[in-house]
């Protein structure tokens, strides 16, 4: 299977910012969706945000609306999470993972990264 590889993350101050890189190995990158999804210590693993497969479209969670921008540069099969005025709650491995389809909707991605952890400090 193909395994997404993050980096990026880090210790930040309230207020600070982010980029968090994926690169995805494979020809085909640029034919699917690719999103970002983040867990914290006792929740459930949610979505962050994700981009369609030619990078026109995004999607982001509520919570990170207005903060975190989601962009891919297909040249280099990468994906990228940029993060700003981060917030304590932001804390939490974040994960990269590739759809299934061009289009994939927030539960349809597979290939998951092994995280990179992002803490913010207050």
């Amino acid at each position: 299977q193909v395994q997404p590889v993050e980096s990026g993350g880090g210790l930040v101050q309230a207020g600070g910012s982010l980029r968090l890189s994926c690169v995805v190995p494979g020809r085909y990158f640029s034919e699917k969706a690719m999103g970002w999804f983040r867990q914290a210590p006792g929740h459930e693993r949610e979505f962050v945000a994700s981009i369609t497969w030619n990078g026109v479209g995004t999607d982001l969670a509520d919570s990170v609306t207005g903060r975190f921008t989601i962009s891919r540069d297909d040249a280099r099969n990468m994906v990228y999470l940029q993060m700003n005025s981060l917030k304590p709650e932001d804390t939490a491995v974040y994960y990269c993972a590739r759809g299934i389809r061009p289009y994939s909707a927030r539960g349809e991605f597979e290939n998951w990264g092994q995280g990179t952890q992002v803490t913010v400090s207050s």
